[in-house]
């Protein structure tokens, strides 16, 4: 996103926000092998089942570092910490950008059966 830094020396300058310690929600949750993919991640945030520190989140949102989000798929609910944002990561790293907080399993009525801290 570009930034408007105001008039040096009567040149109009322009910078970049810094965006390197965040991304996109979908495409955090596919880079991070939480989802297998990014469309999966859109419907699920498109179906209001996914938050973003206790805000329903859209698949634009933007995830930072320390970040808690909430998924609801199936029948669990999963809540993780963001930890680290990586353009691209192995499949034995992707296990290290994230913690998770707690994961409860939901019967059909919506009542919690189950759940880990």
């Amino acid at each position: 996103m570009k930034t408007s830094q105001g008039c040096v020396g009567g040149l109009g300058m322009f910078a970049y926000q810094g965006k390197e310690n965040n991304m996109r929600l979908d495409k955090y949750l596919k880079t991070a092998r939480i989802l297998k993919r990014r469309e999966a991640a859109k419907e699920l945030a498109l179906q209001k089942r996914i938050k973003v520190n206790g805000r329903i989140a859209k698949p634009s949102t933007e995830i930072d570092i320390n970040d808690e989000i909430e998924l609801q798929f199936g029948t669990r609910i999963l809540w993780i910490r963001v930890l680290d944002i990586q353009k691209q990561v192995s499949k034995q790293n992707a296990q290290f950008l994230f913690e998770i907080l707690k994961e409860e399993k939901v019967d059909e009525s919506g009542l919690c059966s189950n759940h880990s801290e």
